[in-house]
């Protein structure tokens, strides 16, 4: 499998930075991208509809999303920095080609939603400021395709200027928002208090999470950091998590603060007045400039809503691009495959908008956080199971508290976002002339999807174990032993390799030594890793032949045979030699095995360099 956005990969290095600072500033930028996700359009309807029917009330809600928000972000971070794969590719890796295509085909769908979302925030800007038509602005959104090929083909450093400065932007007009609005302080401080005023507000609630939290930005995160070149040492990566954290940590408290600057000025401008039903982005752009008494807070919103969508959108194509690639391991020109993204956003929206006029933007915008809604799940469930396998993470696996806390997110967000997606399906049925119709696609395909959803939440739990002993030991541990009277030898060492040929060496070497003598079995992990890092080596095959070594010195314990074991990392005829003569045994048994790298170590050259470089007699074992 390819790098993940192979043409900016590892193309900024933080190595050789003199200064701490410069180090710190070498690694800031990718979750910058990530956090324009959190404040796009599809956020903004539901911040105004929270502060104008509600006040300040639900500027906890906010918050709460935040910190969700920075631990999921996190954890993608973690998953791209440790295993140098995406979230796309991880699960390519993980689960079946059938399932993987169910989840592309849904993460592609989240993408064209989310997507829609950002075209129809952009060019509700553009009619706002200009008075162009909307559905000329949106298909004035085609353009900026380019402009993402453009900075992509200058370096990552460049798109992430570009996107700090239109954050920026979007930072400085709600600055001078809120100093036209005016806000009451102390509301603001007793809004993040947590208090539910009434159902409905529960429902707000709900909204304002369920579009806080992007299931293509978990993707997106888990390539972008893959972009700084750093130390690949234990004390490399944990010095890239910190960083990248603190990055996260800064940029995501920036869209913390553009999304409550939005309901702030909904709860200071229209439920100060008593219009509790501004939720369209027109109305408050139409209202604000007569209840704040200039000109510059309309144009400074639209201005901020341009920005919102513009640098949205670029992220939300790079996430399309990534997701492609890593679950169908498909590479495609990536200008063409910026158009197919952008025209499965554009096409519905000029043919809704052409058919049922501009009134209709905003229950596009809601419909595209409903599907993002029914998405989300299958980002954080898998990239939750991935971050706690040990074997994926090569010993940089969350802790116990953190899974806890993430599960307790998941469960949160998913459960929310279910009742989001339900309540709507249920919205539907009601208002539809034929609801049958409805009933035989909407309500079997949301069934399919919890389906999904549960297969993917246990699976891990009942299969982990199984399939990493029967991938490395085809007869399952269940070795028959015979008994030896004699007893001729007092330390003996002998070579598995976890296959049949095992049963052979061992049986040779009890009749050798029988119950009295001390035996130590030895088995090298040959894999790349181990050929390069050696014993410091984390990877999957290292903890998995770990954990068969133990289940064969709990066997063997028991039939009363005294078990040492040796787990040695790189060349088989190199590693033996240094074990064998580091300890003070007296013979080494070795059967004729089949695992990769052992298949000519018996008859083979292998063997006589093996023999020459120890000291005591080899005793090998024909299968």
């Amino acid at each position: 499998m390819g790098k993940s956005l192979e043409e900016v990969n590892e193309s900024v290095s933080t190595l050789n930075k003199k200064s701490g600072f410069r180090k710190i500033l070498a690694f800031f930028g990718p979750a910058y991208l990530i956090s324009v996700g959190y404040m796009d359009p599809g956020n903004w309807a539901t911040d105004i509809a929270g502060g104008s029917q509600f006040g300040y009330s639900l500027l906890w809600v906010l918050l709460m999303s935040n910190i969700m928000a920075l631990l999921l972000q996190s954890l993608s971070a973690r998953l791209g920095i440790v295993t140098q794969r995406d979230l796309a590719q991880a699960s390519r890796e993980t689960y079946s080609r059938f399932i993987n295509y169910i989840l592309y085909f849904l993460a592609e769908v989240a993408i064209a939603a989310c997507d829609l979302a950002e075209v129809l925030g952009m060019a509700i800007g553009i009619n706002l400021l200009f008075g162009i038509p909307l559905i000329e602005g949106v298909m004035i959104t085609v353009l900026d395709t380019f402009l993402l090929l453009f900075l992509i083909n200058k370096g990552i450093r460049k798109m992430e200027a570009f996107i700090i400065a239109l954050v920026m932007v979007i930072g400085v007009s709600f600055i001078f928002e809120m100093i036209f609005a005016q806000p009451d302080m102390g509301e603001v401080i007793y809004g993040l208090i947590p208090s539910m005023p009434n159902e409905t507000a529960l429902y707000i609630a709900i909204g304002i999470i369920g579009a806080t939290v992007m299931p293509h930005n978990l993707y997106l995160h888990s390539s972008l950091v893959q972009t700084r070149k750093f130390d690949r040492t234990t004390a490399g990566i944990k010095q890239a998590l910190k960083y990248n954290f603190i990055d996260s940590t800064i940029a995501l408290n920036l869209a913390f603060f553009v999304n409550a600057a939005i309901l702030i000025l909904a709860a200071a401008t229209f439920y100060k007045v008593g219009m509790y039903n501004v939720a369209e982005i027109q109305d408050a752009h139409k209202f604000l400039a007569p209840l704040l008494g200039t000109k510059w807070a309309p144009i400074l919103f639209a201005v901020a809503l341009i920005a919102a969508g513009q640098s949205s959108t670029i992220t939300g194509t790079l996430a399309g691009q990534i997701i492609m690639e890593g679950y169908l391991n498909l590479r495609i020109q990536p200008w063409v495959r910026r158009i197919i993204t952008r025209l499965i956003a554009i096409v519905p929206a000029v043919i809704v908008i052409t058919i049922f006029g501009e009134g209709v933007a905003g229950k596009l915008l809601i419909l595209s956080q409903v599907i993002l809604s029914l998405q989300l799940g299958f980002a954080i469930i898998p990239l939750i199971h991935f971050v706690s396998d040990k074997s994926k993470m090569k010993g940089f696996h969350i802790g116990r508290t953190t899974q806890v806390a993430s599960w307790i997110v998941a469960l949160i967000i998913v459960t929310l976002n279910g009742k989001l997606v339900l309540d709507e399906i249920n919205g539907w049925l009601e208002s539809s002339e034929n609801p049958i119709v409805l009933w035989l696609t909407v309500v079997p395909l949301a069934f399919s999807f919890l389906t999904l959803l549960l297969y993917i939440v246990f699976k891990p739990f009942v299969t982990k174990s199984k399939i990493a002993i029967q991938n490395h030991s085809p007869h399952n541990l269940k070795l028959k032993f015979s008994k030896s009277e004699s007893y001729a030898k007092k330390d003996i060492a002998v070579s598995v390799d976890f296959s049949s040929a095992d049963e052979i060496a061992l049986n040779s070497a009890f009749q050798l030594g029988g119950t009295e003598a001390n035996y130590t079995l030895i088995h090298v992990v040959e894999t790349v890793g181990a050929l390069v890092y050696g014993e410091n080596i984390e990877d999957h095959e290292t903890l998995v032949d770990e954990k068969l070594l133990e289940e064969y010195k709990v066997i063997l314990s028991e039939k009363g045979f005294k078990v040492g074991i040796q787990l040695g990392f790189g060349k088989p005829d190199k590693v033996i030699p240094e074990i064998v003569n580091k300890g003070n045994f007296d013979v080494l048994v070795m059967g004729t095995h089949g695992h990769t790298g052992f298949k000519d170590l018996i008859f083979g050259t292998t063997v006589d360099k093996l023999r020459h470089k120890i000291s005591i007699p080899l005793f090998i074992v024909k299968k």
